[in-house]
């Protein structure tokens, strides 16, 4: 199954390893690196996530979900940073509720309605973990 499809399937977060894992280590050790260390390091995993199932409603807050997350599955690998590669919205469906009233009287009718529809999103995002070398 393709990552894109495991994400859409309700997997919080998924790798694709391209080196070799590490021991795990602690997710507070993970560094977010939005661009490539000035240290030598080596790729271990191409990480996917997403903020769905996270109970954020705010984007700083879905986005804090998907940080965190990439962070948790890094360590797991033995990987002490994450070259991220972008964070981003998706959307996942829609919330819609009406109502109505109609009456009758004197042989004409008043009729009207009320609608509202809200989009839902997510945020997904990426990166590569790595190890860099201390």
């Amino acid at each position: 199954m393709s990552v894109w499809l495991a994400l859409s399937a309700g997997c919080a977060t998924s790798h694709v390893m391209i080196g070799k894992a590490r021991p795990p280590i602690s997710p507070e050790q993970v560094r977010i690196y939005p661009r490539p260390p000035d240290s030598p390091y080596e790729e271990i995993a191409r990480l996917d996530t997403s903020s769905q199932g996270s109970f954020s409603f705010t984007a700083r807050g879905k986005t804090d979900a998907v940080i965190k997350r990439l962070k948790a599955e890094a360590a797991k690998l033995g990987a002490n940073g994450v070259l991220l590669e972008g964070i981003g919205d998706q959307a996942s469906g829609s919330i819609g509720t009406g109502g109505g009233r109609e009456s009758y009287s004197g042989g004409g009718s008043v009729g009207g309605g009320i609608g509202i529809n809200a989009g839902l999103s997510r945020k997904v995002g990426g990166g590569l973990a790595i190890y860099v070398e201390p």
